[in-house]
């Protein structure tokens, strides 16, 4: 099988559908690509396009190309060191090329090939099979989207939906119905003269009354207009709420003293990634941001990812400020609640414990999923011990992860938002 090429610049778009192959048969290269992106990008460019470089071997293409066959003939230029038969000594030294660089033992290789993915297409493959767990539908008050549907046919309407065959149906009957007594007359007025024609073809007077009589009948059916605006029909279209899950996201995150730098920009990655997926993935979502150090406080997006506060670690601070947001605006039977959390794992002594049962006893009944990130390369504290009882009660709707550097983000990420199949 040959296939051809279309190696024209996409002007309006006429080489899209070549892009879009190209792209999948490559959909292994560029996942892998967007992945190392993602890992060692800051935080402000991580939605953006990436180049992928592909192994030239790798895109190798059908060439059309003709045959040898047929008689040859190929005359070669002759020497004056050797004739016919002789065999020709191997060059000492091992090369003879005129190059300065050095020899390579390490294969053959060839160019790689390199193109840009927009910033669509980067976010697809980011995101591709990701979702939030275990959304349902809640019940919905003062839905705001709508979708238009058919139902059925109206008398008024927009020109534009007119419907041509009620329309002409309509109006071929209105003709009918105006029409019947008109028609009957004229049969009999017709069948009256003929006979006349033929059994008395000399009473000229009665002929040329029925003729008369004819005329005015068929003008009479005439004057009835083929189309009147009593016949137009239109499709009615309505408007009915389009059912959606309304969804919340609590992000909260530690930015306690015990926090440094590089740890922060770590958590900031990671909820970064978050509200791009939420974003981009969900039309209708709450984000709620929470920042907490010995006290927890709402924040907007910008203070969220660029304030420099700071102080000591409370983190069952920021889990009341949670739960009191949700009895508040987000009840349980209207709203599909999740959690997010990062930390270093760095807590308050006796604040641990109070954690937990705060988890258990007044958010994860309410919740449909919570997963908590503990930034460090060092051992776990209570903390993360206290959360893993947690973990034990709700299995299902709870997760944990560490984070070491930012090359963790994305596959944690994946991990905890990957795609499961029902049960």
């Amino acid at each position: 099988m040959s296939y051809v090429i279309d190696r024209r610049l996409n002007g309006k778009n006429k080489s899209t559908v070549n892009r879009q192959r190209f792209i999948r048969r490559y959909r292994d290269h560029i996942k892998k690509a967007v992945e190392d992106a993602v890992s060692r990008r800051s935080i402000t460019d991580i939605e953006h396009g990436e180049q992928i470089s592909i192994p030239g071997r790798d895109i190798d293409e059908p060439v059309l190309h003709h045959g040898r066959g047929g008689k040859q003939t190929v005359v070669h230029p002759g020497n004056k060191e050797f004739v016919a038969g002789e065999r020709i000594p191997r060059p000492q030294g091992g090369g003879g090329g005129q190059g300065a660089g050095k020899a390579s033992n390490s294969g053959e290789g060839m160019d790689e090939f390199v193109f840009q993915i927009t910033q669509e297409e980067f976010l697809d493959f980011m995101f591709e099979d990701l979702e939030l767990p275990n959304l349902v539908k809640r019940h919905l008050t003062g839905a705001e989207t709508f979708k238009t549907v058919r139902a059925g046919i109206s008398s008024e309407g927009n020109p534009s939906r007119i419907n041509i065959v009620r329309t002409l149906r309509s109006a071929h009957a209105r003709r009918i119905a105006l029409s019947g007594s008109s028609r009957a007359k004229l049969r009999e007025v017709k069948a009256e003269l003929e006979r006349l024609r033929r059994e008395e073809p000399d009473n000229f007077s009665d002929i040329q009354l029925l003729e008369a009589e004819m005329q005015r009948l068929s003008a009479r059916i005439h004057r009835i207009p083929f189309l009147d605006t009593f016949d137009l029909k239109y499709n009615l279209l309505v408007k009915h709420p389009n059912p959606s899950s309304k969804a919340v996201m609590f992000c909260l995150m530690d930015v306690s003293g015990s926090m440094t730098q590089a740890t922060k920009d770590v958590a900031k990655r990671f909820f970064i990634l978050l509200y791009l997926f939420l974003k981009r993935n969900y039309d209708k979502i709450d984000v709620v941001f929470i920042r907490h150090h010995t006290s927890a406080k709402e924040v907007d997006e910008e203070e969220f990812f660029y304030s420099r506060e700071t102080g000591g670690t409370i983190v069952s601070s920021a889990l009341k400020m949670m739960q009191e947001i949700m009895a508040e605006r987000y009840p349980a039977n209207e709203w599909n609640i999740y959690g997010a959390q990062a930390s270093d794992g760095d807590n308050w002594n006796d604040d641990s414990p109070i954690c937990r049962d705060i988890l258990i006893k007044q958010i994860m009944p309410f919740v449909q999923y919570f997963t908590y990130v503990e930034i460090t390369p060092r051992e776990h504290q209570a903390l993360w011990f206290e959360y893993e009882r947690v973990a034990e009660a709700f299995g299902e709707t709870f997760a944990q992860q560490q984070l070491v550097s930012a090359g963790d983000i994305y596959p944690v990420f994946r991990e905890l938002f990957q795609r499961r199949l029902a049960t």
